[in-house]
């Protein structure tokens, strides 16, 4: 299967904790689609149902598309990048909310509420009432002028955006891992197939050598020494085989599995995308979530500069209550109002500040946008250079080494060839095999580094030959 129809399984997949899956973005689901996977045949063997278990009950073979869902769902980094989205949401809640109002209760000449008695004029009465206890309660509330509270609201939803393309760029991160790493499984699943055939052509030149040594018709040592090329293609599958050891063990780790639990990776590495236009890869390099971030961030800068500039505007205090008399019985109310006096403080210093944050985020825009293009040349350049190599070791080279083996190795029966020109031919076949395997694991990675890149399947674009 081909790892575009991921898009539409991941589509419906995506949790509302991360709500941030976007038309866009799912064409870069469909990352490294030059893998392809034979569903026919796994569809036939696990009837239609999953085929990976992720508690390890069921060890069954292993698609790209499994293997991206598997880390989309355990990945412990992107589940922190979800987290701190939901975290933003708090901070955006709170910005948007009112000041509490203050509730004030003041109480002077704590005691004296003994009532007046004999002459209310004389001295005593009229001391005992100046001193009365007053009790006082206010209530304050303080109102943001100059639009603050809404300069707030629209920092903090950006500062959600920002952590939405956060999120994105290490999906697209974490894709291109698990493609990249997904290659290094099939090549060296190829490795130790070629492997095994090499041992079994070494065992079968063995096998001649020692018929000829026993008829008399070469001296021993030839038998030695196509022995000793024999334990080489040994030690060359154990190799094969620890290589792939690692690599499903660096595969599973991206999903926080300890031990990888599947069976075989299936893909071929052989199925290849051609290089497409370079001028629309690089138009396209600014659709890259890390470039929209960049853009973003010159927003949230700029919202940021409005906040500090309303805070230029002082707030209005308004206060409002009662003073009880506590010998007269009487109640009486009161109101005020306070206005800060902007005669030193005008937040000047907070306002050069975000000034400044707003340049440097467009100077790190131009950075990055430059760091990007720079990428995607350098990966095209070898990318395209890869390319020339694997179609001459495919159409060129390999062939000619295919048969040159063949004619030595029969020439060598009919005794035509000598010994040394058969193992010559044997090894430049062996070692050709080996560096098409891993130009076609260079190749798959270059295109998953580019798609990367672009946030897109690479076929999307025309191709350049």
């Amino acid at each position: 299967m081909k790892l575009r129809d991921l898009f539409i399984a991941l589509y419906h997949w995506a949790d509302s904790e991360s709500r941030i899956v976007l038309p866009g973005f799912i064409l870069l689901i469909s990352f490294s689609i030059q893998i392809q996977a034979n569903t026919d045949l796994l569809s036939a063997k696990t009837n239609g149902k999953p085929v990976y278990s992720v508690d390890g009950e069921n060890s069954n073979d292993l698609t790209l598309r499994d293997a991206v869902d598997l880390a989309f769902r355990h990945n412990p980094e992107l589940a922190a990048f979800a987290k701190e989205m939901r975290a933003l949401e708090g901070i955006t809640l709170q910005a948007g909310l009112l000041r509490n109002p203050e509730l004030s209760v003041n109480v002077e000449n704590i005691g004296n509420i003994q009532k007046l008695s004999g002459d209310i004029n004389s001295v005593h009465a009229v001391t005992q009432e100046v001193v009365q206890q007053l009790t006082t309660i206010r209530i304050g509330q303080l109102i943001e002028l100059g639009g603050k509270r809404a300069a707030r609201v629209n920092a903090a939803l950006l500062g959600e955006e920002l952590a939405a393309k956060d999120y994105e760029t290490k999906r697209v991160e974490i894709i291109a891992r698990v493609a990249n790493v997904f290659t290094e499984v099939l090549a060296a699943q190829e490795r130790i197939r070629l492997a095994e055939e090499t041992r079994q052509v070494a065992q079968n030149v063995v096998n001649t050598v020692t018929k000829r040594v026993q008829g008399g018709k070469v001296p021993p040592i030839e038998e030695t020494r196509v022995k000793v090329g024999l334990s080489t293609t040994r030690i060359e599958l154990e190799q094969a085989q620890r290589d792939l050891v690692g690599a499903r063990k660096r595969l599973a780790l991206l999903w926080n599995s300890s031990s990888p639990q599947f069976g075989k990776a299936l893909g071929n590495l052989e199925t290849l995308i051609v290089p497409p236009n370079f001028q629309m890869l690089e138009a396209r390099v600014l659709d890259n979530p890390m470039a929209l971030r960049a853009m973003k961030n010159i927003e949230q800068r700029k919202a940021l500069l409005q906040v500090e500039q309303t805070r230029r505007i002082p707030n209005l205090t308004i206060n409002a209550g009662v003073v009880h008399h506590a010998l007269l019985g009487g109640n009486t109310a009161i109101a005020s109002v306070m206005v800060p006096l902007p005669l030193f403080d005008r937040n000047q210093g907070n306002i050069k500040d975000a000034y400044q944050r707003v340049d440097k985020a467009v100077d790190e825009q131009t950075a990055l946008e430059l760091r990007l293009k720079t990428e995607l040349a350098q990966s095209y350049e070898t990318m395209s250079a890869v390319w020339n190599e694997i179609n001459i070791l495919r159409d060129e080279v390999l062939p000619g080494a295919k048969s040159a083996f063949h004619v030595t190795s029969r020439g060598y029966e009919l005794g035509k060839f000598g010994l040394l020109e058969m193992l010559d031919a044997q090894r430049i076949l062996f070692q050709n095999q080996l560096l098409y395997v891993r130009a076609l694991a260079n190749y798959q990675r270059l295109v998953n580094d580019i798609e990367r890149l672009i946030a897109a399947p690479i076929d999307s674009i025309p191709p350049n030959y």
